[in-house]
């Protein structure tokens, strides 16, 4: 996912002559030397199925093992699009060396030129004034490497965030001290007015640095953080494990690092608790079954909650699984969630509104991004896809995100051909797309794993960028005031729902409270001539007809959605009650078993005495067997005494007579 550069396919051959493929596929030795051999075969294949179209050649003979290792990895793309091939060729490559585009001599960026930051147009049809009663001063103009030119009305960047007075529109930060090594795919969170930058890619080497950005005086410091491991009380003086791609969580007065890649990935997250008043980080002990590792996912805040999502493992699966983990208990628990989940992506944003839904937005796979936008129902743990209002926002990944109220801000991003101009805003109540602002050229704002960040200042509401890669690193940071024309609308969009009679006159104006009021067209304060405020007037009517129109239709479609969910409700009842039936009859047939089992072994009981009566009844019939035998030896020989006696005249024993 390219986050600026060339388009295709111009990037892709850029690419290749940086990795040394020339005519024909031939690999330069600085190719094979530059990668590993897996890595040379796989950008060798893609860069044949690109140039030449599916393997179609016979398979090399088995005593040439390159040849052959060449013509595996390139058979093995079967019919992938030459379009699909490139992606993935110039992903692979950024994956290997993050960058290569900068050090291509006849693509190196172009010089520093300067570039207009503006605003989308206003809306004629109602005018709106500043928070100070002024009109907003027009656009103002900053160069590339985020120095201040001066413009029409001689606004110039001072120093302290609160001297940032221009509303909605970008504006580089003239930092102090020693800023952080340019990077990207870090995090960054807000604690007590510091933005702390953790980590991050730079060349592709992994980051562990820790760096503090003073939001009262705009200064710089490095963090001696100490590392606490497990349940030892000495604190090491080491640093962290290196790592990008992972999440800072703001958490009362500390932070917390989620998952993220590292050079040698353990099999699960780890999470890592960062405490600024010791300066000190510590592993933190969860119990349950924790994801596996991963970098590029989504972690969000939902009460005492954070919730999981998506993200690449360490062997470039994407994912689109779900976990929470109860801060309250450090208990991981895994979620199955009903309906159709987004698809398995990395680089995403996601927001909660209203403590109750997950909103996740764009992302990318290894061929594409995306520009959906998907709801998880925390409480029935469904995903649905909403139906949006506004501008269609273009695809993107790598994009960074920060919520203000009910309003979710989308700045930076790559759609694998160039990085995303537009700052857009979300209003998550009504879901309804807009521009806030946008820039030209190629500037930090539209780069690809950047972080943004709000921060709540003497009263006032800022977005802070820092980072992103765009063909070059940066450590730049940015600032945007916003102002309260977003509440304005959203709360006319409910006036107009609500289906009242009340009209918002011409002229509108926010007050300091934030409140809205209505005003009178006076001559003294409004240059508009009267017929221009009647056909104002008329077309706010109008669009007030329009509304209403829409509600009418939203109503009719509310009956039916209704009428729909009574039946599905009835459905569910007959449904319910068959289920009982059911579970009644299998609970009937659950006691047959039961007292056929016990009947079985009953039976098997007495068939086991059976046997022992068998055996006893077999003995007793040969004892007497042999009982009978010995009494008929024995009158036999009675018999034989008695007739031998007679014959030699031996008288007859008196006692056996």
């Amino acid at each position: 996912m390219a986050s600026s550069g060339l388009a295709y396919p111009d990037r892709f051959y850029a690419a290749a002559a940086y990795a040394g493929f020339g005519a024909g596929g031939a690999t330069s030795s600085s190719a094979v030397s530059r990668f590993q051999n897996d890595v040379a075969l796989l950008l060798y294949g893609l860069y044949q199925q690109a140039t030449v179209g599916p393997c179609n050649v016979p398979k090399p003979r088995a005593w040439n093992p390159v040849e052959q290792s060449k013509w595996t990895s390139w058979h093995g793309l079967g019919s992938m699009p030459s379009a699909e091939a490139m992606r993935l060729f110039v992903k692979i490559l950024e994956e290997e060396d993050p960058g290569w585009y900068s050090r291509v001599p006849e693509f190196n960026p172009e010089p520093v030129v300067d570039i207009e930051m503006h605003k989308p147009k206003e809306d004629p049809k109602v005018i709106l004034a500043s928070t100070n009663g002024t009109s907003i001063p027009e656009p103002k103009t900053i160069s590339e490497n985020g120095s201040s030119v001066e413009t029409q009305d001689k606004v110039v960047i001072l120093e302290g965030l609160s001297a940032v007075s221009v509303h909605e529109e970008w504006t580089p930060l003239s930092v102090n001290g020693q800023g952080p090594k340019p990077r990207y795919e870090h995090g960054a969170t807000v604690v007590q007015d510091k933005m702390y930058i953790f980590g991050g890619n730079h060349n592709g080497r992994y980051l562990s640095d820790l760096q503090a950005l003073d939001l009262k005086s705009l200064t710089w410091s490095k963090i001696d953080a100490k590392f606490q491991a497990g349940s030892t009380d000495s604190s090491k003086s080491a640093q962290v494990s290196s790592c990008a791609g992972h999440s800072l969580i703001s958490w009362g007065n500390k932070f917390f690092s989620v998952a993220g890649h590292t050079k040698d990935p353990s099999e699960n997250i780890t999470v890592k608790e960062f405490d600024p008043h010791t300066c000190t980080w510590s592993i933190v002990k969860t119990y349950g079954k924790p994801p596996v590792s991963r970098g590029g996912q989504s972690v969000t805040l939902v009460g005492t909650t954070l919730v999981l999502f998506g993200g690449e493992d360490a062997k470039r699966c994407l994912l689109n699984d779900l976990h929470i983990l109860d801060l309250e208990t450090m208990t991981w628990d895994d979620v199955d969630a009903i309906g159709t989940p987004p698809s398995p992506r990395s680089d995403h944003a996601a927001a909660c509104h209203a403590d109750r839904y997950l909103l996740i937005f764009g992302g990318g796979s290894h061929a594409t991004c995306f520009n959906d936008l998907h709801v998880l129902d925390l409480q029935t743990m469904e995903w649905s896809r909403p139906k949006q209002q506004g501008l269609a926002p273009s695809p993107r990944a790598g994009h960074a995100g920060a919520t203000v109220g009910e309003n979710w801000y989308i700045v930076g991003g790559g759609n694998n051909k160039s990085g995303v101009s537009e700052t857009l805003v979300l209003n998550m109540s009504t879901l309804t797309w807009s521009v806030v602002s946008s820039v030209e050229g190629r500037v930090p704002l539209a780069s690809e794993g950047m972080t943004l960040v709000h921060s709540n200042y003497n009263g006032d509401d800022y977005l802070i960028s820092f980072g992103g890669y765009n063909g070059r690193y940066s450590n730049e940071v940015f600032a945007l005031k916003l102002t309260l024309k977003s509440d304005l609308q959203s709360k006319t969009k409910e006036h107009a729902s609500d289906g009242t009679s009340s009209v918002l006159e011409p002229e509108v104006e926010l007050s300091h409270d934030g409140k809205i009021r209505e005003i009178a067209m006076d001559s003294a304060d409004s240059d508009l001539k009267k017929d221009d405020a009647n056909e104002l007037l008329v077309a706010l009517k109008a669009e007030k007809e329009e509304l209403e129109a829409a509600l009418n239709r939203e109503q009719v479609q509310t009956i039916q959605l209704k009428e729909e969910i009574a039946e599905a409700e009835a459905r569910n009842a007959e449904l319910t009650k068959e289920l009982q039936t059911v579970r009644g009859q299998l609970a009937a047939e659950q006691s047959r078993c039961f007292k056929l089992e016990v009947d079985v072994a009953e039976l098997r009981q007495k068939l086991q005495s059976m046997d022992a009566l068998e055996r006893e009844v077999e003995l007793l019939r040969r004892q007497k067997a042999a009982s009978d035998q010995a009494a008929l030896e024995a009158k036999q020989r009675q018999s034989s005494s008695g007739m031998w006696g007679w014959l030699v005249g031996t008288p007859p024993d008196k006692s056996e007579s």
